[in-house]
């Protein structure tokens, strides 16, 4: 689930629709969880998929560390990229900003570390990066878990809309990760390295 404090807006012809934020959203915020109305579809599922759902799923979702499809049932699948993004998963399956959000701005996931299936050209933003490729999270890790480490502290000291959807052991864990009693586990850990787990259905 997407935070509320967004709306889905037409951003250009070139990006299409985009979610947009219509409050102040400060650094640290947990702006999105997976949550239970989430889909996830294995490679098997699909493979054996009419063309019309193979076309919305490889547009709409992305690959977690397993190698399914998780579509978001609400506006969190229209999220666009960016190299520079404000947002940022960990791995522990939400995201967080990474920087104060205000009103009208975009919300952005670096598609980077998503598992995407091929390399595309993203809209060039004056970054070093022009394109996005399947093995980003194994190049760009250590530099995003650099950025999430800065604001990570934050999360238990703001207000969390979201906090509801976070397991109870899941939020201690933040707090200890916050206060510097536990170590926070790399993006690293979202990666998908290709192969098909055993026993897949």
């Amino acid at each position: 689930m997407i935070i509320h404090s967004t709306e889905l807006k037409f951003i250009s012809n070139e990006v299409g629709y985009g979610v947009v934020a219509t409050e102040f959203i400060p650094a640290g915020t947990i702006t999105w969880v997976l949550d239970k109305l989430d889909r996830e579809f294995s490679p098997l599922e699909f493979q054996t998929m009419d063309p019309i759902y193979q076309d919305i799923l490889d547009k709409y979702t992305f690959r977690n560390s397993k190698g399914n499809l998780v579509l978001c049932w609400d506006n969190g699948r229209y999220v666009n990229h960016s190299f520079n993004s404000n947002c940022l998963t960990t791995a522990y399956d939400f995201e967080i900003a990474i920087r104060d959000i205000h009103p009208g701005d975009q919300l952005t996931d670096d598609y980077g570390y998503l598992n995407i299936p091929k390399a595309f050209r993203g809209i060039d933003e004056g970054t070093r990066r022009k394109t996005v490729y399947p093995d980003d999270l194994l190049k760009y890790y250590k530099v995003w878990d650099k950025k999430l480490l800065k604001v990570f502290g934050k999360i238990p000291k703001i207000e969390q809309p979201l906090q509801s959807l976070l397991p109870h052991d899941l939020w201690e864990d933040i707090v200890e990760i916050s206060s510097g009693k536990k170590e926070m586990d790399s993006i690293l850990k979202n990666y998908y390295n290709g192969e098909e787990p055993e026993n897949q259905v």
